[in-house]
């Protein structure tokens, strides 16, 4: 199973109780951890986490800058972690704005975990589904411009292996928290068919116990996939 979070909220969270916004942040960094341990037992096999957007460089560059400082901090603190725990860790998203110590935090993580075999952790840092679009569209004519594929070879599968997803199943739920009911350009072609999630409670309220409720609620639900399932 693989399940897809926006991880909202954070800010609203600390604003509410009197508190800088990255507190709140900084919460919902502990909870990624009890999430990310509790999935295997869950029937998680495929966890992708909405940890930076495209858009969020536009946010205040001291709450920026704050959420780069969590990133080194979680690359570095839980890399030991993570790989003993057999996690598979992959980033999605376009690298190449983020600092160079960032990046090699994550390559450092990424090459250390490669080849384990329990949980595979996306994480999608600086990741926008219509930029994730729009590089895959550019490598696959820059192949067809120097004839390395023929312009007729291109399906949904062959595109699907240029996404920052290739190889990985789409995912079959996504949660979004805080009330907000859209995608916010998550996923844009990985979620044609997913179920969808909006749940209330923040990211810094999202337990364990919430997470199993959801995916209670996600197994009671039937798949059609543009079928007429008889009920």
């Amino acid at each position: 199973m693989h399940v897809g979070i926006i991880m909202d909220g954070n800010g609203r969270w600390a604003t509410k109780r009197g508190l800088a916004r990255l507190i709140g942040h900084k919460r919902g960094a502990t909870q990624v951890k009890k999430i990310v341990k509790c999935c295997p037992g869950f029937g998680v096999d495929t966890l992708t986490l909405y940890a930076f957007s495209t858009e969020n460089w536009k946010r205040a560059a001291h709450e920026v800058e704050g959420l780069m400082k969590l990133f080194r901090g979680y690359l570095s603190n839980n890399l030991v972690e993570l790989h003993e725990k057999n996690v598979c860790v992959r980033f999605l998203g376009d690298p190449s704005p983020l600092s160079a110590d960032i990046l090699k935090l994550m390559e450092n993580l990424r090459t250390l975990t490669a080849h384990n075999t329990g949980l595979n952790l996306n994480v999608a840092i600086n990741y926008g589904g219509r930029d994730e679009l729009v590089r895959a569209t550019k490598a696959m004519a820059s192949k067809v411009s120097s004839g390395e594929i023929a312009l007729e070879e291109i399906d949904e599968d062959s595109f699907a292996a240029h996404l920052d997803t290739k190889g990985q199943n789409d995912p079959d739920l996504i949660i979004r928290t805080a009330g907000e009911m859209r995608l916010s350009n998550f996923m844009t072609w990985q979620s044609a068919y997913s179920e969808f999630a909006f749940i209330k409670e923040s990211w810094p309220d999202f337990t364990p116990q919430v997470f199993d409720a959801v995916l209670q609620n996600f197994h009671n639900r039937t798949r059609q996939f543009g079928a007429v399932v008889a009920r």
